[in-house]
């Protein structure tokens, strides 16, 4: 686990409400606390590396090498996905609010899975404090997979579409 997935994850805890998460995988344990009335920081973050044993006898050894098989089998499925989307060029977003597909709840959405788009085109709305901003294609190709669900929060620099610019 490196440092911008443990990020990751205390934004998600500090997003979901929860006053303290624990997580213990084979070589690291976090605690996360929010939300602590008595400690003067909001967020509190605890990391721990734990070092792993080395099993010395052959037949613990055995479960402890199937469980690392398994979770790298999905790595080559990922690896692949990660060089197909690569052909595709990612529109990211420019700033922090609401991803909005449609410009109002009673129109269709800006544009679709499987939709041509030219430079300029307008892909999505995203608000920010109160204010609408259209978000324009910088190229033109056709729209592969869309990334963010409608009224979701979105960071900045992160991932909406992905387009095939042949």
């Amino acid at each position: 686990m490196d440092i911008k997935e443990i990020q990751s994850l205390i934004k998600f805890v500090a997003k979901s409400g929860a006053s303290e998460v624990k997580l213990e995988m084979e070589d690291i344990k976090i605690t996360i606390r929010t939300g602590s009335t008595s400690s003067s920081t909001p967020e509190t973050t605890i990391v721990q590396q734990i070092p792993v044993a080395q099993p010395s006898a052959a037949t613990p050894a055995a479960p402890a090498a199937s469980a690392p098989q398994e979770a790298a089998a999905p790595a080559p499925a990922d690896a692949k996905k990660t060089e197909d989307d690569s052909k595709y060029i990612t529109v990211k977003s420019p700033i922090i609010g609401t991803f909005y597909r449609k410009p109002s709840p009673d129109k269709p959405p800006f544009v679709e899975v499987g939709s041509s788009i030219n430079k300029g085109d307008v892909l999505c709305v995203i608000e920010a404090m109160k204010l609408f901003n259209d978000i324009e294609s910088e190229v033109s190709g056709k729209i592969v997979k869309i990334l963010v669900d409608d009224s979701s929060p979105v960071e900045f620099d992160q991932p909406l579409f992905l387009v095939d610019p042949s």
